[in-house]
């Protein structure tokens, strides 16, 4: 399946659905194809992400379309994040809030226990988010220097 008619493809669902949740994403893939159209790969390249459009048998009509298109979204992304080092938009930002949602959590258990646990929880969790927030910045920002986002 070409780029092209992959975009059609999405544009021709976008239109037949009334669902909010599915809009957004047929709308997100639609974004991340355009992009791809605009910009330039080889011929291999380009074969190469045709095939793996292909491998995810996207005209399959499943009982649970937002499921099975918000999986394929993130196949789709993970394949262009490992072979061409391609991230969307606010890609880090996203992971480095929750890891730092995560570790704030655990640091605020830890230094809780010299404060009142709550209190200790609620430094850990603002902690972390302000800091994945300012790594995750930090990781698009460079990503968009080197041209490695869509």
């Amino acid at each position: 399946m070409t780029l092209k008619n992959t975009l059609n493809f999405f544009e021709s669902l976008k239109r037949e659905t009334t669902k909010k949740s599915e809009i957004k994403i047929y709308e997100k893939f639609i974004e991340i194809l355009k992009k791809l159209e605009n910009r330039e790969f080889t011929t291999d390249e380009i074969q190469s992400i045709e095939v793996e459009l292909d491998s995810l048998q996207l005209k399959s009509y499943p009982e649970n379309r937002k499921k099975f298109f918000k999986n394929t979204l993130n196949k789709f992304e993970n394949y262009l994040k490992d072979i061409f080092s391609l991230t969307s938009k606010g890609y880090y930002m996203e992971r480095s809030i929750g890891y730092g949602v995560l570790f704030g959590v655990v640091a605020g258990v830890i230094f809780g226990e010299r404060f009142e646990r709550s209190l200790g929880l609620s430094f850990g969790i603002c902690f972390g988010m302000f800091l994945g927030a300012f790594i995750g910045s930090r990781l698009d920002a460079q990503a968009k220097a080197a041209g490695n986002m869509l």
